[in-house]
This record gives C-alpha cells, sequence and structure tokens, in this order.
C-alpha cells in the first residue's frame, strides 16, 4: 500500500520544478549511498534530512510550542507522515531550562524509572510524550508539547528545547536518515547570555567519531545530549550518574580508570536493560590531553571549562579519590568545590606540579625536554651487492649537535624494495662515527642483496634518556624520541621510487594525537611499513606453544586492529607478551575509507607489483595483496572462501568486480 503511494505521489509531482530542482549535485559523493540512485529516483525519494526549530515559545500558562522544519539537504520540504514525500519522519522534542545561579541544564520532560534490579526510582530527563504536530505549512509544523513548564517559572533564564529526527528510508536502500537541532531562547525575549558550551560535536567527529551517533544513531549533537545528560539523570540499575561530565570522562578513561583496575566495571543499564559496559574501552591518545576534546580552537564559549576544577568532573577520572575522607588526595577531605583552585589552578611554574595543566603533563611532550631530531643526508656504496654508507645528523631542537654516546638507541633499518617491502635488515647504529658536528656515518653490516633491484630506503629510529625536574621528588625519567626519518636510493641505476602513501600519519593523529608506538622508537608510517611488510609475522616473538606466527603485514594488521570486536576470527599478536585487538572498540564508522587513507588508495585495482601477504594462522596463506587488505576487516570464513575462490595463478581477479567504476566498487559497497 505504501508504495503504491509512494507512485502516485511521483506520477503528480515528476513534472514540478521544484521537485526536478533536487536532482543528484554536489550534496552526494561516491561516499553516499544516494550517490548510485538513478536521478529519476534521486528526485522521487529526495535522500537526506535537515531538521530545523525556527521558534520556541511558553505562554504564560506553562504551555511549550516550537516550530519546526523538516526538508532535504537542498531546503525543499518534506512530509513528517511519509504520505506525499518517501519516507515517514520520527520527531522527539526535549524542553530544559539553565536555572539561575547554574551551569548546567534541568528538563521540564522527564519521566520515571524504576530498576527491576534495585527497585530504585529515579525520574530521569527525556523527550516529550503526547504532545500535538499541527501542519502549518509544506515541511513545516508547530509542536505543542504535553508537559507544561511551571507557571512561576524564571522567563529571564536560558531555555532550550531539543530536537532529534530520523526518516526511514530503508526500502530504497538508504538506510535511516537523522538531524538533530537545538534552540536557545529567553522566554521574556530578551537576549541569551548564559549557555553550556563545554566541547562542540566537530570535535568529536573531526577526532575519532564519524560522526557522533548514539542511541541507536539518533542523536548526533553534544548540545542535544547535554539536555538530558545532567546532573538530573541517573541510572536506578548501578546507581551510577549519566551526567555528562562525568560519564564522558568516565567512558573516555574506560580501562584506565582506577576502580575498573581494581575489579569493579562501569556499566551504565540502559533502554530495555541494555547493559553497556565500558570497561573495555581503550582511548586512543594519552587521556591526559584534556585540549583533543576541550579544543582551544573549536570556538567553544567555555572550552577551557577543564581548567576549573570541581570534584564531580575530577573524580570521573580520577574515581579512587574519596573526598568525603581525603583518601588519595594528600588525605584532605574536600566538601565543596570552592577550595579546588587554591591547589589546583590552571598552570604552575614547572610541569608535573598540583595545577591542572602541571598534572596533566605528557611527559614526552615536556616543554623542558631538548628534544632529539633526525635527518638522513645519504646513502653512498648504495648499489646492489655493497654494504651502504649512511650519513646522518643527530641533534636537539634548538640544533646543538646529540654525541652518539649520549643517545640510549639509535637503529638504522635497511629495506626494500619499495615497490613492496619483502624484508628488512635492523642494525644498531650507536658506534656510528663523525667529525663532532652532528654527523654521523654508519656502514651496514649485511649488504644489499647482489640481485636487488629498484628503490630501496634507509629508517632512523631512537631516543635519549633525559631526566626532568632532577634532585626533586619529581624526578623522573623520560625518553625523549625522534621523529623518524627515511631515505630512499635507487641500488641499480632506475629511477629513485618512493613507497606508495597509502594513509598518512596526519590521519592516525586525528585520533590518537601523536601516534607512537614500540617505546616511542616509531611514529611515521614511511618507517611502519618498512618492518610490518608482508612476509613478515610475530613468530619471533611467539613462545613455542603458540606457533605459527600471526601475520603483521600492515594492511592486513591495521584494518584488523581497528575492526577489533567486530572481528569474527581471533587476533592476537606476540611482542613481549600477547596483545589481543579483540577487544577494541572502534568509535568512527568503518565504511569511511577516507578516515585513513588517503589519494584514493582504498581503490582498486591495486598496483600488479604487490606481493602476497603470508598467513600461517589464517585460512588462507598466502593471501594476495587485495585480499591481505579486505579480509584484515571482512573475517568471515565465506569472505576468506570468496577471495580463495578468486585468486588464481595469474593473479586475483577482485577487480572485475570491485574496482573503481564496477557494480560492486570499494565505494559503493562501503557507502553510507
Amino acid at each position: 500500500m505504501k508504495k503504491s503511494g509512494f507512485v502516485s505521489a511521483l506520477a503528480i509531482l515528476v513534472g514540478s520544478a521544484w521537485l526536478v530542482s533536487s536532482a543528484p549535485g554536489p550534496n552526494w559523493t561516491v561516499h553516499d549511498k544516494a550517490y548510485y540512485l538513478e536521478p529519476r529516483m534521486v528526485n522521487f525519494v529526495r535522500p537526506g534530512l535537515v531538521l530545523k526549530i525556527v521558534s520556541a515559545e511558553i505562554t504564560s500558562d506553562g504551555t511549550m510550542r516550537a516550530r519546526v522544519k523538516l526538508t532535504d539537504p537542498k531546503g525543499l520540504p518534506l512530509d513528517r507522515e511519509g504520505i506525499t514525500t518517501p519516507g515517514a519522519i520520527s520527531v522527539s522534542l526535549i524542553a530544559a531550562t539553565i536555572p539561575k545561579d547554574q551551569t548546567q541544564y534541568t528538563a521540564y520532560t522527564t519521566r520515571v524509572q524504576t530498576s527491576p534490579i534495585t527497585k530504585v526510582t529515579a525520574v530521569q530527563p527525556g523527550t516529550d510524550v503526547g504532545g500535538v504536530f499541527e501542519k502549518l505549512a509544506e515541511g513545516e509544523y508547530q509542536y505543542t508539547f504535553a508537559t507544561k513548564a511551571p507557571t512561576n517559572l524564571d522567563r529571564t533564564a536560558t531555555h532550550t528545547i531539543g530536537a532529534y529526527s530520523s526518516r526511514n528510508l530503508t526500502e530504497f536502500d538508504l538506510g535511516t536518515q537523522y538531524s538533530n537541532d537545538v534552540f536557545t531562547f529567553v522566554p521574556d525575549g530578551s537576549k541569551v547570555t548564559t549557555v553550556r558550551d563545554i566541547v562542540r560535536t566537530a570535535t568529536c567527529n573531526s577526532r575519532c567519531h564519524d560522526p557522533l551517533a548514539l542511541h541507536g544513531g539518533a542523536r548526533q549533537k553534544v548540545e542535544l545530549c547535554v539536555l538530558c545528560h545532567q546532573p538530573q539523570n541517573m541510572d536506578p540499575d548501578t546507581g551510577n550518574t549519566v551526567d555528562f561530565k562525568v560519564m564522558i570522562h568516565k567512558i573516555h578513561r574506560g580501562a584506565d580508570l582506577p576502580s575498573v583496575k581494581a575489579g569493579k566495571p562501569y556499566q551504565i543499564i540502559g533502554f530495555n536493560q541494555t547493559v553497556v559496559d565500558f570497561s573495555d574501552v581503550e582511548f586512543p591518545a594519552d587521556v591526559r590531553n584534556c585540549e583533543v576534546c576541550h579544543d582551544p580552537k573549536s570556538g567553544a564559549a567555555q572550552a577551557d571549562a577543564w581548567l576549573k576544577p570541581n570534584r564531580a568532573t575530577c573524580g570521573a577520572c580520577h574515581d579512587d579519590v574519596n573526598f568525603a575522607t581525603g583518601e588519595n588526595h594528600v588525605d584532605l577531605p574536600q566538601v565543596s568545590d570552592n577550595q579546588c583552585s587554591t591547589c589546583h589552578f590552571p598552570e604552575g611554574e614547572l610541569e608535573f606540579d598540583a595545577s591542572i595543566r602541571g598534572a596533566h603533563t605528557i611527559e614526552r611532550f615536556s616543554r623542558d625536554l631538548p628534544g632529539t631530531t633526525f635527518q638522513i643526508l645519504a646513502v653512498d656504496d648504495g648499489s646492489a651487492g655493497k654494504r651502504p654508507i649512511v650519513t646522518f645528523t643527530i641533534k636537539d631542537k634548538a640544533g646543538k649537535p646529540i654525541p652518539t654516546s649520549e643517545m640510549n638507541r639509535v637503529s638504522l633499518v635497511l629495506a626494500g624494495p619499495s615497490s613492496d617491502y619483502g624484508g628488512m635488515v635492523p642494525e644498531d647504529a650507536s658506534k656510528a662515527t663523525g667529525p663532532g658536528d652532528g654527523r654521523y656515518f654508519y656502514t651496514f653490516q649485511n649488504p644489499i642483496a647482489a640481485n636487488a633491484k629498484g628503490t630501496f630506503s634507509v629508517g632512523i629510529e631512537g631516543y635519549r634518556n633525559i631526566k626532568l625536574l632532577p634532585g626533586t621528588k619529581k624526578e623522573r625519567t623520560v625518553r625523549d624520541a625522534g621523529v623518524n626519518k627515511v631515505f630512499y636510493f635507487s641500488v641499480d641505476g632506475s629511477k629513485v621510487e618512493p613507497r606508495r602513501t597509502v594513509v598518512m600519519v596526519d590521519k592516525c593523529n586525528a585520533c590518537h594525537f601523536s601516534l607512537s608506538m614500540h617505546g616511542s622508537n616509531r611514529n611515521q608510517i614511511q618507517h611502519c611499513v618498512q618492518c610490518h611488510n608482508p612476509n613478515q609475522t610475530d613468530a619471533a616473538r611467539r613462545p613455542p606453544s603458540e606457533l605459527p606466527g600471526e601475520t603483521i603485514a600492515f594492511k592486513t594488521m591495521i584494518h584488523r586492529i581497528h575492526t577489533g570486536e567486530d572481528l569474527e576470527i581471533e587476533y592476537t599478536i606476540w611482542g613481549g607478551s600477547p596483545n589481543d585487538f579483540t577487544k577494541i572498540a572502534f568509535p568512527g564508522d568503518r565504511r569511511n575509507c577516507d578516515k585513513c587513507h588517503v589519494n584514493n588508495s582504498q581503490q582498486l585495482p591495486l598496483k600488479d607489483n604487490l606481493l602476497n601477504v603470508v598467513n600461517p594462522r589464517g585460512p588462507l596463506n598466502p593471501m594476495g595483496p587485495t585480499a591481505a587488505a579486505c579480509l584484515g576487516c571482512h573475517t568471515s570464513r565465506a569472505v576468506f572462501a570468496h577471495a580463495y575462490s578468486m585468486t588464481t595463478p595469474i593473479g586475483e581477479a577482485c577487480a572485475t568486480c570491485h574496482g573503481m567504476n564496477a557494480e560492486f566498487s570499494v565505494n559503493r559497497v562501503h557507502a553510507r
């Protein structure tokens, strides 16, 4: 019945100018499912959803009303009921205020929730139930809340109406579209002067979340979240507050919470008694870097709120502190927030002090580190069969030479060919000699293979240990590591061809802030791939009882690590100890390949000179270069079987169906 109604609507509207104006255009990219629809279907469905709250009012008797518009991304109206335009649209609204002399919201729209576990009853903020929509014009509606504001409300206080909406287009294979909006006003008509604007949604999305999408995907804006996630809100099943400033800090510290380390899981029990356990969450950056979220460049009016301490916020991360007794708080009870800033002022004279910035200093970013800077200037005798001589420099950030005797580690890695590294040779270069101006010369003990061809590379890594605050009780030893450098050279006189660029470390650092692995030694992708090549496994680190080795080829390893808890196979890499990556929860949407990839490097076909990837523990060994990437994320036996069936002695047939312009191109099957 619904489909026939859509066909009727199409017959009526197909010739109208406003409908045709919604033809495919710059709104849709190759990463959107709508991009692949026929133009006439796009004109009919008009995918997307934009919710806008135009105005709001509270009358003298407490009646609350909001005027909302529902449009497609080009501003053309959509029918809420899904009759004249496809896809019924659900809209839910919340009303809240920031009371005088307070900084957080209190909701007018609430519900009563009684825990079947504890029998505790809580009054929780929520959406209005039973309100009435009135159609004012095409795509424009007035909503009258069933909930009334108190008649004695403070009409000079900040009030906010929040709304979230969803449009179901699953029958067109377009999923469900979402949109959020908030409208802030003062009921007496005066200017809004009090806001809650600490962390911006854009910061969440530009960092890790892609996009921020909670409660089934419908809630996507922080300014909407804080209307309900405020001190009024608690989980009666666990007794945990669901106040944003506490909940978010605890979620992001996750597995590193003192309480979790002590054996108490951090859980919230939500809709339909769903238990959500955040005890395994691993923050991808150092959690002490508060400005990852409290971004001073975000434009948030209160981005510096983290420099204003209070017990609830600080106690969320530091949840082993008992403010009532003083335990883990230098034995000092803290009965209110009034004196917090006496000790915990924004910034002191020294790092690692009790100031907020000092207490959150990350050692390797200390301003007092002299720095370690590498450069590779030349490779001589870099021909097949010879032992290359590498000229490199080690200096501090001021340009002062650093003697190799002061370095705790200097290592050079020789790898090749750059078309696809098949092997690497690391050597200790700490005995390199030089004239004393920061230049050093090192001759590899291992020669380049006599039959080597093409471009090879040398990478450098290392660090020196530096004492910070020496002679004080805060003295600590820190690894002052250098940024890896990679130098390319030809071993046969052919043109130098650097290794292909698939991902860039700047994209990694959107989440990781400053990617640094293996004791801070490895921090640049072009250096990582020298070791994490198609022939490399962890066999050398595995106990004999745990053999065979696991592949650590970069393309497979990184996809599997980021797939984490969604893997359908076990994936553990042995270093000094086993590292099980099957508990990793990726905070974004892995269908967005561009989150990591550059230059369309996810597209097929791949270059035809890439190596197979050894995979001793997998059902397909070796894996072709394309399969090795795809089987990083897609790990069911059916997919392995498909990859096997598409691999012949001639090569892989993957690009036939998954090539850039094919029906099942990489972009199309990952479109959202």
